[in-house]
Protein backbone atom coordinates (compact mmCIF):
# COMPACT_ATOMS: atom_id res chain seq x y z
CA UNK A 1 0.00 0.00 0.00
CA UNK A 2 1.30 3.10 -0.32
CA UNK A 3 1.22 6.19 1.93
CA UNK A 4 -0.76 8.86 1.92
CA UNK A 5 1.22 11.45 0.65
CA UNK A 6 1.96 9.40 -2.39
CA UNK A 7 -1.83 9.99 -3.85
CA UNK A 8 -3.22 12.32 -4.10
CA UNK A 9 -6.46 13.75 -5.63
CA UNK A 10 -6.12 14.99 -8.82
CA UNK A 11 -8.87 17.63 -11.35
CA UNK A 12 -8.61 15.48 -14.88
CA UNK A 13 -8.04 18.91 -16.36
CA UNK A 14 -4.72 19.20 -14.90
CA UNK A 15 -3.73 15.87 -16.43
CA UNK A 16 -0.80 15.26 -18.09
CA UNK A 17 1.64 13.22 -19.98
CA UNK A 18 3.65 10.98 -17.41
CA UNK A 19 1.37 10.83 -14.38
CA UNK A 20 0.67 7.77 -13.27
CA UNK A 21 -3.43 7.17 -12.31
CA UNK A 22 -6.13 5.23 -10.63
CA UNK A 23 -9.34 5.78 -11.99
CA UNK A 24 -12.50 5.39 -9.65
CA UNK A 25 -14.36 3.25 -11.87
CA UNK A 26 -15.18 -0.60 -12.24
CA UNK A 27 -12.97 -1.95 -15.24
CA UNK A 28 -16.45 -2.39 -17.15
CA UNK A 29 -16.56 1.84 -16.85
CA UNK A 30 -14.09 2.97 -19.01
CA UNK A 31 -11.85 1.53 -22.14
CA UNK A 32 -8.78 0.98 -20.26
CA UNK A 33 -7.36 -2.28 -19.41
CA UNK A 34 -6.51 -1.52 -16.65
CA UNK A 35 -8.13 0.89 -13.40
CA UNK A 36 -4.59 1.78 -12.94
CA UNK A 37 -1.88 3.47 -15.29
CA UNK A 38 0.79 5.86 -16.59
CA UNK A 39 -0.54 7.80 -18.98
CA UNK A 40 1.61 7.91 -22.06
CA UNK A 41 -0.58 10.01 -24.69
CA UNK A 42 -3.09 13.21 -25.10
CA UNK A 43 -5.11 10.35 -26.17
CA UNK A 44 -5.49 9.09 -22.90
CA UNK A 45 -6.33 11.95 -21.61
CA UNK A 46 -9.24 12.56 -23.42
CA UNK A 47 -10.54 9.29 -22.82
CA UNK A 48 -10.24 10.28 -19.18
CA UNK A 49 -12.55 13.06 -19.89
CA UNK A 50 -14.75 11.17 -21.96
CA UNK A 51 -15.55 9.18 -19.17
CA UNK A 52 -17.31 11.74 -17.32
CA UNK A 53 -14.60 11.31 -14.59
CA UNK A 54 -13.73 14.86 -13.04
CA UNK A 55 -11.16 13.51 -10.70
CA UNK A 56 -8.64 11.17 -10.27
CA UNK A 57 -6.11 10.21 -7.91
CA UNK A 58 -2.47 10.52 -8.74
CA UNK A 59 0.36 8.48 -7.66
CA UNK A 60 3.27 10.67 -7.70
CA UNK A 61 5.67 8.28 -6.94
CA UNK A 62 5.06 5.92 -9.39
CA UNK A 63 4.70 9.07 -12.06
CA UNK A 64 7.25 10.12 -14.38
CA UNK A 65 7.35 13.75 -14.90
CA UNK A 66 8.93 17.62 -14.17
CA UNK A 67 6.85 18.88 -11.38
CA UNK A 68 6.54 19.52 -7.74
CA UNK A 69 7.81 15.72 -7.70
CA UNK A 70 11.40 16.04 -8.83
CA UNK A 71 12.98 15.02 -5.73
CA UNK A 72 11.07 11.10 -6.53
CA UNK A 73 12.96 11.16 -10.29
CA UNK A 74 15.49 9.15 -8.88
CA UNK A 75 12.98 6.94 -7.56
CA UNK A 76 10.78 6.33 -10.30
CA UNK A 77 14.41 6.03 -12.88
CA UNK A 78 14.88 2.94 -10.66
CA UNK A 79 11.71 1.56 -11.02
CA UNK A 80 11.81 2.18 -14.32
CA UNK A 81 14.75 0.23 -15.07
CA UNK A 82 13.74 -2.97 -13.10
CA UNK A 83 10.92 -3.69 -15.40
CA UNK A 84 12.17 -4.75 -18.44
CA UNK A 85 13.62 -7.99 -16.71
CA UNK A 86 10.07 -8.99 -16.00
CA UNK A 87 9.82 -9.15 -19.68
CA UNK A 88 12.55 -10.86 -20.80
CA UNK A 89 11.79 -13.48 -18.89
CA UNK A 90 8.24 -13.95 -19.23
CA UNK A 91 9.24 -16.47 -21.97
CA UNK A 92 11.47 -18.73 -20.08
CA UNK A 93 14.74 -19.89 -21.95
CA UNK A 94 14.40 -23.27 -21.73
CA UNK A 95 11.71 -22.77 -24.24
CA UNK A 96 13.99 -21.75 -26.68
CA UNK A 97 16.16 -24.12 -25.63
CA UNK A 98 14.19 -27.07 -26.03
CA UNK A 99 12.46 -25.96 -29.71
CA UNK A 100 16.12 -25.69 -31.12
CA UNK A 101 17.74 -28.28 -29.51
CA UNK A 102 18.18 -30.79 -32.49
CA UNK A 103 19.56 -33.78 -30.12
CA UNK A 104 16.53 -33.32 -28.05
CA UNK A 105 14.49 -36.93 -28.56
CA UNK A 106 10.96 -35.60 -29.90
CA UNK A 107 9.08 -36.74 -26.62
CA UNK A 108 11.50 -35.53 -24.34
CA UNK A 109 11.08 -31.90 -26.65
CA UNK A 110 7.60 -32.32 -26.34
CA UNK A 111 7.60 -32.69 -22.57
CA UNK A 112 9.82 -29.27 -22.06
CA UNK A 113 8.04 -27.54 -24.54
CA UNK A 114 4.69 -28.19 -22.72
CA UNK A 115 6.40 -27.43 -18.91
CA UNK A 116 7.86 -24.25 -20.58
CA UNK A 117 4.77 -23.06 -22.33
CA UNK A 118 2.61 -23.47 -19.16
CA UNK A 119 5.24 -21.45 -17.45
CA UNK A 120 4.79 -18.55 -20.12
CA UNK A 121 0.89 -18.27 -20.17
CA UNK A 122 0.96 -18.84 -16.19
CA UNK A 123 3.87 -15.57 -16.32
CA UNK A 124 1.44 -13.70 -18.50
CA UNK A 125 -2.00 -13.98 -16.88
CA UNK A 126 -0.07 -12.74 -13.33
CA UNK A 127 1.16 -9.89 -15.37
CA UNK A 128 -0.69 -8.97 -18.99
CA UNK A 129 1.24 -6.05 -19.85
CA UNK A 130 1.77 -5.15 -23.32
CA UNK A 131 4.90 -5.56 -23.32
CA UNK A 132 4.51 -9.41 -22.01
CA UNK A 133 1.44 -10.06 -24.43
CA UNK A 134 4.11 -8.89 -27.27
CA UNK A 135 6.69 -11.26 -26.04
CA UNK A 136 4.72 -14.26 -25.27
CA UNK A 137 3.44 -13.93 -28.95
CA UNK A 138 6.84 -14.55 -30.34
CA UNK A 139 7.39 -17.00 -28.15
CA UNK A 140 3.98 -18.72 -29.66
CA UNK A 141 5.23 -18.01 -32.67
CA UNK A 142 8.47 -20.62 -32.38
CA UNK A 143 6.02 -22.83 -30.49
CA UNK A 144 4.01 -22.99 -33.80
CA UNK A 145 7.07 -23.01 -36.12
CA UNK A 146 7.71 -26.46 -34.00
CA UNK A 147 4.38 -27.79 -34.27
CA UNK A 148 4.11 -27.05 -38.14
CA UNK A 149 7.30 -28.19 -38.97
CA UNK A 150 8.08 -31.11 -36.73
CA UNK A 151 5.53 -34.00 -36.92
CA UNK A 152 6.97 -36.03 -34.59
CA UNK A 153 7.14 -33.81 -31.77
CA UNK A 154 3.91 -32.29 -32.94
CA UNK A 155 2.36 -35.88 -32.30
CA UNK A 156 3.85 -35.84 -28.74
CA UNK A 157 2.61 -32.75 -28.39
CA UNK A 158 -1.16 -33.76 -28.99
CA UNK A 159 -0.91 -36.62 -25.85
CA UNK A 160 -2.37 -33.94 -23.42
CA UNK A 161 -0.07 -35.12 -20.32
CA UNK A 162 -1.69 -32.11 -17.70
CA UNK A 163 -5.32 -32.99 -17.14
CA UNK A 164 -5.96 -30.27 -14.21
CA UNK A 165 -8.09 -27.28 -15.30
CA UNK A 166 -6.00 -24.40 -14.46
CA UNK A 167 -6.34 -21.32 -16.57
CA UNK A 168 -2.86 -21.46 -18.34
CA UNK A 169 -3.07 -25.68 -18.44
CA UNK A 170 -5.86 -25.34 -20.18
CA UNK A 171 -4.93 -22.57 -22.31
CA UNK A 172 -2.08 -24.60 -23.42
CA UNK A 173 -3.63 -27.69 -23.79
CA UNK A 174 -5.76 -25.88 -26.18
CA UNK A 175 -3.37 -23.97 -28.02
CA UNK A 176 -1.30 -27.40 -28.99
CA UNK A 177 -5.09 -29.16 -30.11
CA UNK A 178 -6.00 -25.60 -32.15
CA UNK A 179 -2.78 -25.50 -34.27
CA UNK A 180 -2.39 -29.16 -35.33
CA UNK A 181 -6.16 -29.12 -36.22
CA UNK A 182 -4.88 -26.09 -38.39
CA UNK A 183 -1.79 -27.57 -39.72
CA UNK A 184 -4.51 -30.12 -41.06
CA UNK A 185 -6.92 -28.11 -42.62
CA UNK A 186 -4.98 -25.41 -44.06
CA UNK A 187 -1.85 -27.33 -45.28
CA UNK A 188 -2.48 -26.66 -48.47
CA UNK A 189 -3.15 -22.74 -47.80
CA UNK A 190 -0.51 -19.82 -47.36
CA UNK A 191 -4.04 -17.65 -46.86
CA UNK A 192 -3.50 -18.34 -42.99
CA UNK A 193 -1.31 -16.18 -40.52
CA UNK A 194 -0.73 -19.07 -38.57
CA UNK A 195 1.59 -17.55 -35.85
CA UNK A 196 -1.76 -14.89 -35.14
CA UNK A 197 -3.98 -18.23 -34.98
CA UNK A 198 -1.65 -19.81 -32.56
CA UNK A 199 -1.49 -16.39 -30.35
CA UNK A 200 -5.48 -16.43 -30.59
CA UNK A 201 -5.40 -20.14 -29.41
CA UNK A 202 -3.13 -19.99 -26.40
CA UNK A 203 -4.53 -16.48 -25.44
CA UNK A 204 -8.44 -17.42 -26.55
CA UNK A 205 -8.64 -16.78 -22.14
CA UNK A 206 -6.86 -13.97 -21.43
CA UNK A 207 -9.63 -12.41 -20.30
CA UNK A 208 -10.07 -15.02 -17.46
CA UNK A 209 -7.88 -12.62 -15.47
CA UNK A 210 -9.93 -10.33 -14.92
CA UNK A 211 -12.86 -12.40 -13.39
CA UNK A 212 -13.36 -12.83 -9.91
CA UNK A 213 -10.77 -15.52 -9.26
CA UNK A 214 -13.09 -17.23 -6.59
CA UNK A 215 -15.02 -17.55 -9.47
CA UNK A 216 -12.46 -19.36 -11.68
CA UNK A 217 -11.49 -21.25 -8.91
CA UNK A 218 -14.76 -22.46 -7.29
CA UNK A 219 -14.45 -25.94 -6.56
CA UNK A 220 -17.81 -26.68 -8.07
CA UNK A 221 -20.93 -25.78 -10.60
CA UNK A 222 -21.30 -21.71 -10.93
CA UNK A 223 -24.17 -19.99 -10.42
CA UNK A 224 -25.81 -18.12 -12.71
CA UNK A 225 -25.19 -14.91 -10.91
CA UNK A 226 -21.41 -16.39 -11.56
CA UNK A 227 -21.93 -17.55 -14.63
CA UNK A 228 -22.87 -14.52 -16.23
CA UNK A 229 -19.20 -12.61 -14.78
CA UNK A 230 -17.62 -15.77 -16.64
CA UNK A 231 -19.60 -15.07 -19.49
CA UNK A 232 -17.87 -11.81 -19.82
CA UNK A 233 -14.00 -13.14 -20.43
CA UNK A 234 -14.15 -13.20 -24.15
CA UNK A 235 -15.16 -9.57 -24.11
CA UNK A 236 -12.78 -8.76 -21.51
CA UNK A 237 -10.17 -10.63 -23.33
CA UNK A 238 -10.75 -8.74 -26.38
CA UNK A 239 -10.52 -5.43 -24.73
CA UNK A 240 -7.13 -6.42 -22.88
CA UNK A 241 -5.46 -7.05 -26.28
CA UNK A 242 -7.56 -4.00 -27.66
CA UNK A 243 -6.12 -1.65 -25.24
CA UNK A 244 -1.97 -2.83 -25.53
CA UNK A 245 -1.99 -2.35 -29.32
CA UNK A 246 -2.24 -6.82 -29.60
CA UNK A 247 -5.34 -7.29 -31.43
CA UNK A 248 -5.70 -8.66 -34.86
CA UNK A 249 -8.02 -10.10 -37.03
CA UNK A 250 -7.18 -13.58 -35.75
CA UNK A 251 -7.29 -13.12 -32.57
CA UNK A 252 -10.67 -11.07 -32.39
CA UNK A 253 -12.38 -13.48 -33.67
CA UNK A 254 -10.82 -16.31 -31.66
CA UNK A 255 -11.18 -14.94 -28.61
CA UNK A 256 -15.13 -13.33 -29.54
CA UNK A 257 -16.09 -16.38 -30.35
CA UNK A 258 -14.59 -19.48 -28.80
CA UNK A 259 -17.83 -19.88 -26.67
CA UNK A 260 -20.38 -19.61 -29.76
CA UNK A 261 -22.53 -22.28 -30.30
CA UNK A 262 -23.33 -23.68 -33.94
CA UNK A 263 -27.30 -23.41 -32.72
CA UNK A 264 -26.51 -20.15 -31.43
CA UNK A 265 -26.98 -20.82 -27.88
CA UNK A 266 -23.55 -19.67 -27.12
CA UNK A 267 -21.97 -16.94 -25.64
CA UNK A 268 -21.22 -13.75 -25.56
CA UNK A 269 -23.61 -12.54 -28.81
CA UNK A 270 -25.88 -15.87 -29.45
CA UNK A 271 -24.63 -15.90 -33.04
CA UNK A 272 -24.59 -19.22 -35.41
CA UNK A 273 -23.51 -21.69 -37.93
CA UNK A 274 -21.66 -19.72 -40.97
CA UNK A 275 -21.56 -16.67 -39.23
CA UNK A 276 -19.16 -17.81 -36.30
CA UNK A 277 -15.75 -17.83 -38.16
CA UNK A 278 -13.42 -20.84 -39.08
CA UNK A 279 -11.01 -19.82 -36.50
CA UNK A 280 -13.67 -18.98 -33.32
CA UNK A 281 -14.86 -22.99 -34.37
CA UNK A 282 -11.78 -24.41 -34.29
CA UNK A 283 -10.70 -23.10 -31.02
CA UNK A 284 -14.22 -24.21 -29.75
CA UNK A 285 -13.80 -27.79 -30.41
CA UNK A 286 -10.50 -27.73 -28.69
CA UNK A 287 -11.65 -25.83 -25.50
CA UNK A 288 -14.67 -28.23 -25.33
CA UNK A 289 -12.71 -31.69 -25.38
CA UNK A 290 -10.07 -30.24 -23.10
CA UNK A 291 -12.40 -29.35 -20.47
CA UNK A 292 -14.03 -32.80 -20.90
CA UNK A 293 -10.71 -34.63 -20.54
CA UNK A 294 -9.53 -32.53 -17.31
CA UNK A 295 -10.16 -32.91 -13.79
CA UNK A 296 -13.02 -31.07 -12.35
CA UNK A 297 -14.14 -31.55 -8.57
CA UNK A 298 -17.90 -31.59 -9.79
CA UNK A 299 -17.24 -34.75 -12.36
CA UNK A 300 -14.76 -37.07 -13.47
CA UNK A 301 -12.65 -36.41 -16.73
CA UNK A 302 -13.63 -38.54 -19.83
CA UNK A 303 -10.62 -40.60 -21.33
CA UNK A 304 -9.78 -39.17 -25.16
CA UNK A 305 -12.42 -41.04 -26.37
CA UNK A 306 -14.99 -40.84 -24.55
CA UNK A 307 -14.94 -37.43 -24.32
CA UNK A 308 -15.45 -37.23 -28.28
CA UNK A 309 -18.84 -40.04 -28.10
CA UNK A 310 -19.66 -37.95 -25.56
CA UNK A 311 -18.64 -34.69 -28.20
CA UNK A 312 -20.14 -36.92 -30.60
CA UNK A 313 -23.65 -37.77 -29.32
CA UNK A 314 -24.54 -34.90 -26.64
CA UNK A 315 -22.83 -31.80 -28.17
CA UNK A 316 -22.73 -32.26 -31.82
CA UNK A 317 -25.52 -29.33 -32.12
CA UNK A 318 -22.71 -27.07 -30.63
CA UNK A 319 -20.18 -27.47 -33.67
CA UNK A 320 -19.51 -27.82 -37.45
CA UNK A 321 -20.04 -31.46 -38.35
CA UNK A 322 -17.56 -31.52 -40.83
CA UNK A 323 -14.93 -29.88 -38.79
CA UNK A 324 -15.76 -31.97 -35.54
CA UNK A 325 -14.68 -35.03 -38.29
CA UNK A 326 -11.82 -33.75 -39.00
CA UNK A 327 -10.69 -33.33 -35.26
CA UNK A 328 -11.46 -36.91 -34.61
CA UNK A 329 -9.27 -38.19 -37.11
CA UNK A 330 -6.22 -35.52 -35.76
CA UNK A 331 -6.51 -37.93 -32.25
CA UNK A 332 -6.85 -41.30 -34.34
Amino acid sequence: MFGHGMQKTINTDNLKIGMYVILPLSWYQHPFAKNEFLIKSKEQIQKISECGITEVILDTQKSNFNGEQKSRAPQTESEQTTRPPVSRTVVPDGLMDAIHDVNLPPQEKAKAVRAHSITMISNLLENPTAENIRDVKKGIAEVVDLILTDDETSLYLLNITSHDFYTYTHSVNVGFLAVSLSKALFKKSTAHDMHELGAGFFLHDLGKVQVDASIINKPGKLTEEEMTQMRQHPCMGYKLLYETNQLTHECKKIILQHHERYDGKGYPHGIEGDDIHLYGRICSIADVFDALTSERSYRQKLDPFGALQLMKEEMIHHFHRDLFEQFVLLLK
